[in-house]
């Protein structure tokens, strides 16, 4: 197990390296540059640039570089000082835009997955115990319709719903007073009301996909000669579940930790977008549209980070979870 994460984390770096190279060349693969969408801004205001102007932005910004050379300044910055560059849309430090974002969108994202969680599992098992019966079905059509659902709609029909019977807007983290107000505890109620709409919007559609997940592999283990052995031996039907095919059946779950990460850290940027949700999805939205490079590029960057370890420890706890994998890996060698 030591040699295999061992080799694992000495790939981490190379494959990185490789990935930042791609990203900062495809980012800059449309037509123009930041330079070019802001003369365009100015223009729609009435207003226009020469061309002497623009090459002045442009040297100002650095964009008359090579790209060879704006790669490596970006690069060098990131891993000798932690420095991801300067955000040319937001006229700000890289590191404070996403540190001031990232708590809102850890908090937000990680209690959706815990939602998630906590509600697909168990109804994934107890629809495969007893398929076929009127609770099966239920669960099925619903988990259909949320997968059927886009996720921005549901959010749509929730805020028009809360606004023409209620009279309340449930877009944004805080209500209008408390944006820009210190945190208390009368801001982190306020927090936590905000918060129950995004849960059940991200949520909807991930509850129905893991749920039928649950459902599909626990009903193939169910169907295994050893459970059918088990059970003509006596063993109690709850232990039997526990200890064999709920946990085999876990291991598609398992293997999405991979993507868990990274979704921590970006949230839903469409479902953010319409819902207002001051997340770092919405600031990587922004970034591609603006073509603010470097902001765009460290936060794919950071992505593709996220992804690698994410994968590296769904690895790790599979082959934990499940002793084939172990001897797979054993006789391999």
């Amino acid at each position: 197990m030591f040699n295999y994460v061992l080799k694992r984390v000495l790939i981490l770096f190379p494959i990185l390296i490789i990935v930042s190279f791609i990203t900062f060349f495809i980012i800059q693969l449309p037509p123009g540059d930041f330079a070019t969408t802001f003369a365009a801004e100015i223009a729609a205001e009435g207003s226009q640039i020469t061309a002497a102007q623009m090459a002045k932005i442009r040297e100002d910004l650095g964009l008359d570089q090579p790209i060879a050379t704006r790669y490596w300044k970006w690069i060098t910055g990131i891993v000798l000082r932690g420095d991801f560059g300067y955000s040319f849309t937001w006229k700000a430090s890289i590191r404070d835009l996403i540190g001031e974002r990232l708590l809102l969108t850890f908090v937000m994202t990680g209690s959706t997955l815990l939602f998630t969680y906590l509600v697909a599992i168990p109804i994934g098992i107890y629809s495969a115990t007893h398929q076929y019966k009127p609770s099966d079905y239920i669960a099925s059509f619903l988990g259909f319709i949320g997968l059927a659902t886009p996720n921005f709609l549901l959010a749509l029909v929730i805020m028009f719903s809360a606004y023409r019977w209620f009279g309340l807007s449930v877009g944004g983290l805080f209500s209008p007073e408390y944006v820009d107000a210190a945190m208390s505890f009368d801001k982190l109620i306020d927090f936590l009301k905000h918060l129950l709409v995004p849960i059940i919007v991200i949520g909807t559609a991930s509850i129905a996909g893991l749920m039928r997940v649950v459902r599909a592999n626990l009903l193939d283990e169910l169907d295994k000669q050893y459970v059918v052995t088990a059970r003509s031996k006596g063993v109690d039907e709850r232990k039997l579940l526990v200890k064999y095919p709920i946990r085999a059946a876990m291991n598609p779950v398992v293997s999405t930790i991979g993507y868990i990460l990274p979704e921590l850290f970006s949230g839903s940027a469409v479902t953010a977008i319409v819902l207002n949700l001051p997340t770092v999805g919405t600031l990587l939205m922004g970034s591609l549209l603006s073509q603010d490079m470097y902001l765009a590029g460290s936060l794919l960057l950071i992505l593709a980070f996220l992804t690698i370890i994410g994968t590296l420890i769904s690895d790790i706890l599979l082959a934990w979870l499940d002793p084939r994998i172990r001897l797979e890996g054993k006789a391999s060698r």
